[in-house]
């Protein structure tokens, strides 16, 4: 199966963000540079290793602004997501057994107290926006500068500082989606769907129709 290898790829990509991401976040007691850095990190290194495999979404947004700008289609867009929901939900699993469910719950991104569903979901839109710029600029446009997952890790970094404690700045339905459906926190879960897909959706729309070079 020709796309075995991408889908295994997506899986244990966003595996590693989910799993890390938990465990970062209880052991740093919430530190928000602690916490940024190791999910820019996370998405630094398992982009620069399964880029050229699959691409390095290891997020559904990514893949819906793949799927908007043309550089993916609809059957292994569904396919890539899927995986992606998957290697999440292992992850959180795999911390619950390890630790417990509670510090799942507790790294499950969420509203902070006085947050609108609206203003979460147009923080996450935009902080999403930003992600799947960079993507497109430095991931998928082959006139990029080739800097692996680098940029787009710093991206990740930066958009946990900016809106860590606004949202979680989760940026990606399954870094909601799988620690949700292990530890029960579905708290404002349509936040984490809207808001990504929408940013991702923008992103894609606008690089492939106003900056890629269509000569």
């Amino acid at each position: 199966m020709k796309l075995f290898p991408s889908l295994v790829a997506e899986f244990i990509g966003t595996f590693t963000l989910i799993f890390v991401g938990v465990f970062a976040i209880h052991n740093s007691g919430g530190d928000l540079l602690m916490v940024a850095l190791a999910h820019g990190l996370a998405i630094a290194v398992m982009v620069s290793a399964f880029g050229h495999i699959s691409g390095g979404h290891l997020n559904p947004a990514v893949t819906l602004g793949a799927l908007v700008g043309g550089k993916i289609d609809l059957k292994d867009g569904l396919l890539y997501v899927v995986s992606q929901l998957a290697g999440a939900t292992v992850a959180a699993f795999a911390a619950s057994l390890i630790v417990s469910t509670e510090m799942v719950a507790a790294g499950t991104p969420v509203l902070a107290e006085g947050v609108s569903t609206g203003a979460g979901i147009a923080l996450e839109a935009i902080l999403t926006f930003f992600l799947v710029i960079v993507v497109f600029g430095t991931g998928i446009d082959s006139r990029g500068p080739r800097i692996g997952g680098l940029a787009i890790g710093l991206t990740v970094a930066l958009d946990i500082m900016a809106g860590g404690p606004i949202t979680g700045a989760a940026m990606n339905t399954a870094r909601n989606f799988g620690p949700a459906l292990v530890s029960g926190n579905w708290s404002n879960h349509l936040v984490y769907w809207v808001g990504p897909l929408l940013g991702g959706a923008v992103a894609g729309l606008v690089y492939s129709k106003v900056m890629e070079n269509k000569k």
